[in-house]
């Protein structure tokens, strides 16, 4: 990437979805969502793996361009920056149960890239980001309602 490319960049973010043994149902459906994200103009793809864990925690790392039928996914693999390293795969691959598969995907957010290059102008720069897993916003939903109900 060149120096005027990475100053209009987005913030980066990545994502490690895992798929236990037997409960992986690949329809098309994950692969048509992620496309629609790219053409909207919301993310831009920059790498993307495939981690399998065996039972005796040995990983092994894929990249897109080394899967066999990529299907709609495969217009991405040429525009991949393979930004991961070997330290990086063992890092996202300690989340994982022995006996998994995962996809990593690392994108930029592309619709914020013109908020964070003006962040970026002004002097600022990221110190902290986060994010709040549904699971987490569901509990406290859940606890609200309840607390609701209890009459506090």
């Amino acid at each position: 990437m060149s120096n005027s490319t990475l100053d209009e960049l987005g913030p980066v973010d990545y994502i490690v979805v895992e798929f236990p043994p037997g409960q992986s149902h690949f329809t098309g459906e994950m692969a048509a969502e992620l496309l629609e994200l790219v053409d909207a103009g919301t993310i831009r793809i920059i790498d993307i793996l495939v981690l399998t864990k065996d039972a005796d925690g040995e990983i092994e790392a894929l990249e897109l361009s080394e899967l066999e039928d990529l299907g709609p996914l495969a217009r991405l693999e040429a525009d991949l920056a393979e930004l991961l390293a070997a330290d990086d795969v063992v890092h996202l691959a300690a989340a994982m149960d022995p006996g998994t598969v995962a996809g990593v995907l690392v994108y930029e957010n592309v619709w914020s890239a013109g908020f964070a290059s003006a962040a970026r102008r002004a002097g600022g720069q990221l110190v902290a980001n986060g994010r709040i897993p549904i699971q987490a916003i569901i509990a406290s939903i859940e606890a609200e309602d309840h607390a609701m109900q209890m009459g506090a």
